[in-house]
């Protein structure tokens, strides 16, 4: 009772802390749909490498890091942290090219829709969406299902005081809001990331008793050149990086960034902070299944490796180490929903132009509000109703590996069609489909097909490599044989900014 009472006060304090700065910071800086949507060449630097990290830093780096860990060893902790490095220094050469090309620009859907046309555009808005709701939608099940296993504090009231604060704020101050609080947990996250895994350290007897605990309990953990985890480590790498670039939430930070330069500055800083992060993240699942009872079997109903870092906890820390966990993960779940929530909620504003009879300014504002509560309310009765929601996230880093070469080659193509490119992803979707382990009884029980499909690859490399490649040689070979002339031009006349631009460009920080 008393570790619920502190852990339920610790999470209300961080709320309401982070509510008031978010609310303080965006007084007088919403003026127009422009500065919720995008706070166009708003941020420096720093501030730009501070919001890229804390932005993807969900709760998830203490569930699924750890889970990769405690399962495949070190060589899919290596996996994973390139995984998570590799989209930044993709995004630090495309960034620039998609401000240069796009320089009024809002979203990847708005570009698809511009680029590619009305069919190419609504898948690429289907998966940007889905994979971006399954993300918010899991990050609150993470965080409710965290604090109830190590302070049981009840499901309902993390997601619901977690959705509900955090929507105060971003509804009310948008992007700007987001990101000036990311700075700041930004500067939180690694130093109590550090602090807890050196309180393991200590409270598991140092380094050598933690490391023959792993040995002795598995000592493949400990080998980089460990077959399956080398392949599960790649089939992350591929997931990841085709998951994060249909991301909505990096398209909003490269209209933020005060120019081109911001840009790649900001992705390289962030290449290197975050493959840091997920990799110590990671480690903390060897150490958990070495020094805890962590069962790594799938098939076992006892199977608790997802949460292998927080049977660690349970079993190993002290009081104190618990706190600081606690708030880590609100840190961790707060960075990534108030994102979340701004991406999905800019997606819909951006196209609302479009749908609508020249709506005006107030109008688009009140409709990026409205959409955001939506957003939140769905996001936080998914997260109450499904248990296995987690599981989704691999059927969207699916869809996601299969579209989005075919839809950035657009960005440097002048001959690439909207054909071209759907049919590209239709086909590498395809390829992922016929090896991805989750459907394959109900795909091998199709009459005639079923038959003609190959094995399924229960580690995945196959599925997230065959659907990347695939859709890659297609969109390649499409642009081809079945060319088009495209001017890029086009897209600076295109798309517009949604209000009268600034004169000032807006106020720039660091």
């Amino acid at each position: 009772m008393v570790r619920t009472a502190v852990a339920l006060g610790l999470t209300i304090a961080v709320l309401v802390g982070f509510t008031a700065v978010g609310l303080w910071y965006s007084r007088r800086r919403i003026g127009t749909v422009e500065d919720l949507i995008t706070a166009r060449n708003s941020t420096g630097t720093g501030r730009t490498t501070a919001t890229l990290v804390a932005s993807v830093m969900g709760v998830w780096i203490l569930l699924a890091a750890p889970e990769a860990g405690a399962s495949f060893g070190i060589a899919a902790v290596v996996g994973y942290a390139i995984g998570e490095a590799l989209p930044m220094l993709a995004y630090s050469r495309v960034g620039p090219r998609i401000r240069e090309v796009i320089p009024n620009g809002h979203s990847l859907t708005e570009y698809a829709h511009a680029r590619y046309g009305t069919a190419m555009y609504a898948f690429v808005l289907l998966v940007s969406c889905l994979y971006m709701f399954v993300f918010l939608a899991a990050e609150l099940t993470g965080i409710a299902g965290a604090l109830s296993l190590v302070a049981g504090v009840p499901q309902w009231q993390t997601a619901v005081l977690v959705g509900g604060f955090v929507l105060l704020y971003t509804s009310y101050g948008g992007l700007r809001a987001s990101i000036f609080t990311d700075s700041i947990q930004a500067l939180l996250v690694l130093p109590l990331l550090v602090v807890a895994f050196a309180g393991a350290i200590v409270s598991l007897g140092g380094a050598g008793e933690i490391h023959d605990g792993i040995a002795s309990t598995n000592p493949s953990l400990l080998d980089p050149g460990f077959i399956p985890g080398l392949q599960f480590g790649l089939a992350l790498a591929f997931a990841i990086l085709g998951a994060e670039l249909i991301n909505q939430l990096w398209w909003q930070r490269i209209y933020a960034a005060e120019d081109g330069q911001t840009v790649e500055r900001g992705f390289r800083n962030a290449t290197i902070a975050n493959g840091l992060i997920v990799f110590l993240a990671g480690l903390f699942g060897l150490v958990a299944a070495g020094n805890a009872d962590v069962v790594t079997d799938v098939t076992s109903s006892a199977y608790n490796a997802d949460i292998a870092f927080f049977v660690l906890l349970q079993t190993a820390f002290p009081e104190w180490i618990v706190l600081a966990v606690v708030l880590l993960a609100l840190l961790l779940v707060m960075s990534s929903v108030d994102t979340l929530f701004n991406a999905l909620s800019s997606i819909v504003t951006a196209d609302l132009p479009r749908l609508l009879s020249d709506p005006d300014d107030r109008s688009l504002k009140l409709g990026a509000r409205l959409l955001t509560i939506v957003v939140a309310v769905s996001a936080i009765y998914v997260s109450l109703r499904a248990r296995s929601v987690l599981r989704l996230f691999f059927l969207a880093d699916l869809l996601g590996a299969a579209v989005a070469f075919p839809l950035l080659y657009g960005l440097y193509s002048r001959r690439l069609t909207g054909a071209g490119a759907l049919a590209s992803s239709v086909l590498g979707l395809a390829v992922g489909l016929a090896y991805f382990p989750d459907f394959a009884g109900l795909l091998r029980s199709i009459p005639i097909l079923g038959g003609f499909l190959p094995a399924a690859d229960p580690l995945y490399l196959t599925a997230f490599g065959g659907a990347f490649l695939v859709s890659t040689a297609g969109t390649l070979i499409a642009a081809q044989l079945f060319a088009g002339e495209y001017d890029h031009g086009e897209l600076t006349t295109e798309i517009q900014q949604l209000d009268e631009p600034a004169t000032d460009g807006g106020e720039v920080c660091d």
